[in-house]
C-alpha cells in the first residue's frame, strides 16, 4: 500500500533534484525547499492543511531503507511548520511526507529541519538489535541462516530468516540470552560511511 502512495505521489513529475544527507552527524539542519508535491505536481506554495512532500537540498531525516522506517519530525520556516510523518527516497531526492500545520511553506524557503531525536535513538537501538539477533541466530542455528527481510522501527523489530526446521524453545531461549548478554554490554556503537 505504502508503494502504491508513493506512486501516486510522484507519478507525473519529473525530479531532477539530490538531497544531501547529512542525518549521521546531525539531527537539526538548515536547508532550502527544493520542490513542493501535491497530488502528483510540484506546486510554489502549500497553506495550513496542505499535505504534501517536501524536498530538501538538505536534510537530517533518514529516509526509508533496509527495512529500517523514515525519521518523522518537523521542518520550520519563520512562522511556518510542517509536520513530517515519513520519509521515503526517489531516487536521488529524500522525500518529506507530512502536513503544514501553521503558516505557508514557499517553494526556495529557508527552513530548520528538525528530526524527532526520541524516536531516531528507539529506532536505531531496534537496528543494532536486529544485528545481534542475526549472529545469535547463526551461531545457535547454523552458518545457514540468512536474513530474508526486516522491519525495524521505534517500538519493535521483526526479523524474518531462512532455516530448515521450526525453532526449538530451548534454542530460542539460547538465542534470547546471546542477545540481552550482547545488550548488557553496552559495547559503544558507531557509524562510519564507507566507500562503495
Amino acid at each position: 500500500a505504502a508503494s502504491k502512495f508513493q506512486a501516486v505521489d510522484t507519478a507525473n513529475i519529473e525530479l531532477d533534484l539530490e538531497s544531501h544527507f547529512v542525518g549521521y552527524e546531525f539531527l537539526e539542519a538548515p536547508a532550502v525547499i527544493l520542490a513542493i508535491v501535491h497530488n502528483g505536481a510540484t506546486v510554489e506554495s502549500a497553506a495550513p492543511g496542505a499535505e504534501v512532500l517536501l524536498i530538501l537540498n538538505t536534510t537530517p531525516f533518514y529516509a526509508e531503507s533496509g527495512g529500517q522506517v523514515g525519521d518523522r519530525g518537523i521542518i520550520r520556516s519563520g512562522n511556518a511548520s510542517f509536520h513530517v510523518t515519513d520519509t521515503f527516497k526517489n531516487g536521488e531526492n529524500c522525500l518529506h511526507r507530512g502536513k503544514v500545520v501553521e503558516g505557508k511553506m514557499f517553494l526556495g524557503d529557508t527552513v530548520t529541519a528538525v528530526v524527532d531525536r526520541a524516536r531516531r535513538d528507539a529506532t536505531i537501538l531496534n537496528h543494532s538489535a536486529t544485528h545481534l539477533l542475526h549472529a545469535a541466530l547463526r551461531s545457535v542455528l547454523g552458518e545457514h541462516v540468512s536474513q530474508r527481510g526486516s522491519l525495524v522501527d521505534s517500538e519493535k523489530l521483526r526479523f524474518d530468516f531462512s532455516h530448515y526446521e521450526a525453532v526449538t524453545n530451548l534454542q530460542m531461549r539460547e538465542i534470547e540470552w546471546m542477545v540481552n548478554k550482547e545488550i548488557r554490554r553496552n559495547t559503544l556503537v558507531q557509524t562510519e560511511v564507507m566507500k562503495s
